[in-house]
């Protein structure tokens, strides 16, 4: 009962830090807005053809909702660590699994959602079709839990590292690759399975996340 009140806390925290933002850095608008601004612009880049943008503006969502899910990566973890945060929860005996399991639920509330319900303004600046904006919702409720996974690894793995924000960046965009593939792929003629193995793909990430990232922690303990 005690470590479930410790990691309920700790998450109702984790969400308040990045709903709010740290020191005033925007939170979670900062995501949103860039999900939009991209969706925005990429019109301009390519021309007002309605064809063109229909066929291209899946991967425009999933490349911006990849983005966003980084943006935050220098907050996700390395304020904890350098604060003795993670310590001191595992001298409570929290492991750093269970701690950074809520934390990916955290990551995924304060950005995932905010860009499911701004993916019908983004569908109707790319002239996505309403099966399609269906689709990219579907998708985005599958795949982003994996690009919060990702995130809150690459996060741990990165933490106490200089210049750890610009590598985490560089680490977590090939990772999300397959979620990418999957994602726009299924809007696709043909790419009906696209959806199922977008899903697998973020389950995976959802499992593997909370033991590499605790790993990455205590090896930067020692």
């Amino acid at each position: 009962m005690r470590t479930g009140a410790a990691l309920r806390a700790i998450f109702v925290r984790d969400l308040s830090i990045l709903l709010k933002g740290a020191l005033g850095r925007g939170g979670a608008v900062l995501p949103l807005l860039f999900f939009l601004a991209v969706a925005m612009l990429f019109p301009f880049a390519v021309g007002p053809d309605a064809r063109l943008l229909a066929r291209t503006g899946a991967g425009v969502i999933w490349v911006a909702a990849l983005l966003a899910a980084i943006l935050p990566l220098d907050r996700l973890v390395e304020p904890d660590v350098e604060a003795g945060f993670f310590d001191q929860w595992a001298l409570r005996g929290l492991a750093e699994e269970g701690v950074l399991a809520v934390r990916i639920v955290a990551h995924w509330l304060s950005f995932g959602v905010p860009l499911m319900l701004a993916a019908p303004i983004s569908a109707g600046l790319l002239s996505l079709s309403r099966a399609q904006l269906v689709t990219i919702e579907q998708g985005l409720l599958l795949g982003t839990p994996g690009l919060a996974a990702i995130g809150v690894t690459i996060a741990a793995l990165t933490a106490g590292l200089r210049a750890g924000s610009a590598l985490g960046g560089m680490l977590a965009i090939p990772l999300a690759v397959p979620l990418l593939i999957f994602g726009a792929g299924s809007l696709q003629p043909g790419g009906e399975g696209g959806l199922a193995l977008l899903a697998a793909s973020s389950l995976a990430a959802l499992a593997i996340a909370p033991f590499a990232g605790g790993a990455a922690i205590r090896a930067g303990r020692e």
